[in-house]
């Protein structure tokens, strides 16, 4: 059995051409898309957070809404970039989104992937310190959320408070238990995804890893997750860990599949380079009639691994289309390869 969820970039543009024409259309689209998913049996209404793009970008309120439309559905991020955010101020507004879902945030965050702009996070008021890279920064930032999502007091109160406060230390509020366990990490390379486990985060892994190999991305992206795994246990984590894998994947069972995606499965994995030093294998993309695309996914090995599966949507073909697409995994897909 499988987590089955969409992934959605939230792309507009003002194209007549593209049915999501505005960021105001991509949010509220990212809002019935997510209902819609709900009604199918959809475990999962995930979004990916970039900055200065005409994609989502402010996650939280956008989250809050769908957990406020929704009951049962996980909601998360694929992923938040840590380079961009107040670790602080960041808990207070998890905190918030998932007491409003009733505990079904699934936060994931990273160092995050080339930007629209030239360090664009220091135009957030960031940089790293003397010595760090924009990485270290990033996981930095990581660390300060963890240790704030634990609940525990830090901060002196005030002798003279407008409020009365409890005893002791006080702690960020609204706190949410648990959500420190549903924090999750998207790492690019084994080496982040160790460091993920040691940390207790769970991981995301998504349709390109750094190519540390030179094997198929399914395999390396599985080499991840098994790695991932082992330095879990060494750990001593008392709770079972997730992963999630990412996949663009359309059955093709209509004309307007066809027509869409017919010729658009790649049968090979791209190789490209995410800047001058990391060369990145980057995943195929399946599209084929249902019979040879059950066969097709059978051999990923990664997907395998995996607990999880996030289909990323086409969300500009409209929220009516990419629940169709999600419809078609679930029920002619999904219960073949026993994900179901």
């Amino acid at each position: 059995m499988k987590k089955i969820g969409f992934l959605s970039f939230g792309h507009w543009t003002p194209s007549p051409q593209s049915a999501t024409r505005s960021a105001a259309d991509a949010l509220l689209q990212s809002i019935d898309l997510a209902v819609a998913a709900e009604e199918l049996g959809a475990d999962g209404a995930y979004f990916r957070v970039h900055h200065f793009a005409r994609q989502l970008s402010s996650p939280f309120a956008l989250l809050a809404a769908v957990g406020a439309r929704t009951r049962s559905i996980e909601i998360g991020t694929g992923v938040i970039d840590m380079r961009y955010e107040n670790p602080l101020y960041m808990a207070e507004d998890a905190g918030a989104a998932d007491l409003i879902s009733g505990g079904r945030l699934q936060l994931g965050i990273s160092r995050g992937s080339p930007e629209q702009v030239i360090e664009g996070w220091r135009y957030f008021g960031y940089q790293p310190a003397e010595g760090e890279t924009d990485a270290d920064m990033a996981r930095r930032h990581t660390e300060a959320l963890l240790d704030v999502l634990r609940g525990e007091g830090f901060a002196q109160p005030n002798p003279q408070p407008m409020f009365p406060n409890p005893p002791g230390l006080l702690r960020l509020e609204p706190f949410s238990a648990g959500l420190r366990e549903r924090i999750w990490w998207g790492a690019g390379s084994n080496a982040t995804a160790v460091w993920a486990a040691q940390l207790g985060m769970n991981l995301q892994s998504s349709t390109l890893k750094d190519d540390e190999t030179g094997e198929p991305f399914h395999i390396q992206q599985a080499k991840q997750i098994r790695a991932y795994r082992a330095a879990w246990r060494d750990a001593g984590h008392a709770r079972a860990p997730r992963v999630s894998v990412s996949r663009s994947i359309f059955a093709l069972v209509d004309e307007r599949d066809r027509a869409y995606f017919g010729n658009s499965g790649r049968e090979g994995d791209q190789i490209g380079f995410l800047d001058e030093k990391t060369r990145a294998i980057f995943g195929r993309s399946y599209a084929a009639e249902p019979d040879v695309l059950i066969e097709q996914l059978a051999r990923d090995e990664a997907i395998a691994e995996a607990d999880t599966l996030l289909l990323t949507v086409p969300n500009q073909l409209g929220v009516d289309y990419n629940a169709h697409v999600i419809e078609a995994i679930l029920t002619q897909i999904a219960p073949a390869l026993g994900w179901r």
